[in-house]
């Protein structure tokens, strides 16, 4: 099963891909974009995961979203 959260729209948005419970790849989107703390959408963060899982969004199984809607009232 290949899952892929995402974590975007605060602080330090990322992506991580799980395959069968382990952690494939992961990674910030400050990392691609330069842009410190970067808070939009980690479309660079998951095009990195789906390359190291060497997948497509066809074979994703699940993805899920995290968000804590207190931090962000």
């Amino acid at each position: 099963m290949n899952i892929l959260g995402i974590s975007a729209y605060y602080h330090d948005s990322a992506a991580a891909l799980i395959r069968d419970g382990e952690i494939i790849a992961a990674a910030q989107e400050e990392r691609f974009s330069r842009k410190k703390h970067d808070a939009r959408f980690p479309k660079n963060a998951i095009a990195y995961c789906l390359k190291e899982a060497k997948i497509d969004l066809q074979q994703l199984d699940r993805i899920v979203f995290y968000d804590k809607p207190l931090v962000k009232f």
